[in-house]
């Protein structure tokens, strides 16, 4: 992983070449990644998805986060990136199912096992309506312990303050080869990685048109 190669950028995204992955989280560069919400309507109710990251992450490990999210390796396009929905969910999509939710700026910073990073991304952010089954999910062990599912307007809820926590229903990662463990848990938005709230509610907000 701390080698994947990745295109930088300063402040202003003019390109500086390419860095691997622990010298861009090493030094604070600018790169690119992926973000893609899933959802699904089940009579007037809208769910979103959301996946736990895995404690050996370099950054914002154990954290609950976005249903999928990468960075973009150097030399590839956003319409290539999408290529983590099937790596880290074995989903499969065309980029022309997926609806366009913006694009962010994150400047985050911290220390995981005693190795300080400076986390600056652009993300591209999307949705995608998705009824593949949760237990059908086909979840990628390096990167992803688990994915839940909650309802929509009350994780808005959640991250607005008006919730002090959601429930969720999920699977998890178990022994190598057995099947995923179905779990129900309750979730605080302290758990999730850390970003601006706002961030959450405008995205979980703009789901509510995702058809």
């Amino acid at each position: 992983m701390a080698d994947e190669l990745f295109d930088i950028y300063d402040e202003q995204l003019r390109p500086l070449g390419t860095a691997t992955r622990a010298e861009t989280h090493a030094r604070g560069y600018w790169h690119r990644t992926f973000h893609c919400w899933l959802t699904r309507r089940e009579g007037d109710r809208r769910f979103v998805r959301f996946q736990l990251r895995q404690d050996s992450k370099d950054t914002n490990p154990g954290c609950y986060d976005i249903t999928a999210a990468g960075h973009l390796a150097a030399g590839e396009n956003i319409r290539e990136a999408m290529r983590e929905l099937e790596e880290e969910l074995g989903v499969t999509a065309s980029f022309e199912q997926l609806i366009p939710l913006g694009q962010i700026r994150e400047d985050a910073s911290g220390v995981v096992n005693g190795m300080p990073f400076i986390d600056r991304e652009v993300s591209d952010v999307f949705g995608l309506v998705c009824e593949v089954p949760l237990h059908e999910l086909k979840l990628q062990p390096e990167e992803v312990a688990g994915v839940y599912e909650a309802d929509l307007d009350a994780l808005i809820a959640l991250f607005e303050g008006s919730l002090s926590e959601v429930s969720a229903f999920g699977v998890e990662l178990g022994e190598p080869g057995a099947p995923l463990k179905a779990v129900q848990l309750s979730v605080q938005s302290s758990q999730f990685v850390p970003r601006d709230f706002a961030y959450y509610v405008k995205v979980l907000q703009a789901l509510h048109g995702c058809t």
